[in-house]
């Protein structure tokens, strides 16, 4: 038994099969990458990971990417996007979407009026400013970080609202061919 076992806690190895290591690494790939790195990232033989590879961009979930004499494989962005925006649509409600976003618009407004600025770059921009503590430097950083998540927050969250009456009228039609086809 290893140690982390004896512990309580699994190694991923010991929880997860190398294709579901092979999956969690192309999923949060940021940056095209090798066979080689996804399987040494993933701790799995090259010819798995290669087959698992070639499966997920059958399916649509990569990208292959010619990088001269190298393959590289990186996630298809577009289809992220959609499948993150149809999961916020499905799992809330229209109005608990609606505020959500008041409820960052309105975290967004007190970092603006807290810091006297306009944007999170105007906040990092004040990070030069040699007068600061270093407590003072490390809260700004958190709140950067805070606020570029909050907008990249808001606008799945607009998008969603922007396609909700879409997606329900969607679902709608999709029932009623259904529920026509097993009357």
């Amino acid at each position: 038994m290893s140690e982390s076992s004896r512990d309580g806690v699994q190694s991923w190895t010991e929880s997860m099969s190398a294709r579901e290591r092979i999956r969690s690494v192309a999923e949060t790939l940021r940056e095209p990458r090798s066979v080689n790195w996804i399987s040494e990232q993933a701790d799995a033989a090259w010819s798995t990971t290669n087959e698992e590879l070639q499966d997920l961009v059958e399916q649509g979930q990569l990208r292959r990417v010619e990088a001269g004499e190298t393959t590289l494989y990186q996630p298809d962005y577009t289809r992220l996007l959609f499948e993150e925006i149809r999961t916020l649509i499905e799992e809330n409600p229209r109005e608990e979407l609606r505020s959500e976003l008041a409820a960052i618009t309105e975290e967004i407004e007190g970092w603006q009026a807290t810091y006297d600025v306009e944007t999170w770059e105007d906040l990092e921009q004040s990070l030069a400013d040699g007068t600061l503590a270093s407590d003072e430097l490390r809260e700004r950083r958190d709140v950067i970080a805070f606020w570029r998540e909050n907008e990249e927050d808001r606008r799945l969250i607009k998008h969603a609202l922007e396609l909700y009456s879409d997606v329900e009228s969607a679902r709608e039609q999709m029932t009623t061919v259904a529920d026509r086809a097993t009357s």
